[in-house]
């Protein structure tokens, strides 16, 4: 039995929770009554349609800001707040997740485009998980069904009320984000050597193209090179059964 299972065995027996999501909190939207003017040499942060649609952990690092008054009412992210894009020209990338998984003291200010979703108890989801839940299967499969339209679809925020999420204890949550987080970490460890290796190798055929093409002779810098492909050659030899030993 695996950890994670010996953790649903003891914190829930009788299996793990379900809730709507207007049972466990409610919406709102975004930025409202701004002209493009607003978005040229602002004071605030502002988070932006791509941001939430690329990222399952809201990027708040970010250059664009957006001008906000002194006594303006505006939404503003909180930590833990699940975001969603509201539109799209299909609806399988309709209601594309992201949650504000950091702390921070800044406001942020949501575009025009998307709208959050914020918990009634905040205690009650691991922001950690909720990045990786909203981006599974099973929801993406319940949040498509909210949308609708014809050239383009638009979420709608009282059906997504009726969108069902497991809410297992934390001590289970915290276990499902370890091992989604080292799988995470795995593949991007994976990506980057790959990209290093397809580097080297273009390198390499420009390399041979143009001594192959130039019918010089071969030189010993030649042989030096050829020694050094076969070291690269070498050097591609993944070390996986050691990362993978993260995940278990």
């Amino acid at each position: 039995m695996s950890k994670l299972e010996q953790l649903i065995a003891e914190h829930c027996p009788d299996g793990v929770q379900f809730k709507t999501l207007g049972e466990l909190g409610s919406f709102y939207g975004g930025l409202s009554g701004k002209s493009k003017a607003d978005f040229t040499d602002g004071n605030a942060k502002f988070i932006t349609y791509m941001n939430v649609f690329t990222n399952m952990a809201l990027k708040i690092d970010v250059p664009e800001k957006v001008k906000i008054g002194v006594n303006e009412k505006q939404n503003t992210i909180q930590y833990g707040d699940i975001l969603f894009t509201g539109s799209s020209e299909t609806p399988d990338e309709c209601g594309m997740s992201s949650v504000l998984t950091e702390r921070t003291d800044e406001k942020l200010y949501l575009n025009s485009f998307s709208f959050g979703f914020r918990l009634n108890n905040p205690d009650i989801l691991m922001p950690g998980f909720a990045k990786y839940l909203f981006r599974s299967d099973s929801l993406r499969k319940q949040i498509k069904k909210t949308a609708s339209g014809v050239t383009r679809f638009n979420v709608s925020k009282k059906k997504m009320e009726s969108v069902v999420i497991p809410v297992p204890p934390l001590p289970v949550q915290s276990e499902i984000v370890r091992i989604l987080d080292n799988f995470t970490e795995l593949t991007a460890e994976l990506t980057a050597e790959l990209t290093a290796e397809l580097t080297a190798r273009k390198e390499q055929y420009i390399y041979y193209r143009d001594l192959l093409l130039t019918f010089g002779n071969v030189s010993e810098d030649t042989l030096t090179d050829r020694q050094t492909d076969r070291q690269t050659d070498r050097q591609t030899d993944r070390q996986t059964d050691r990362q993978t030993d993260k995940i278990n």
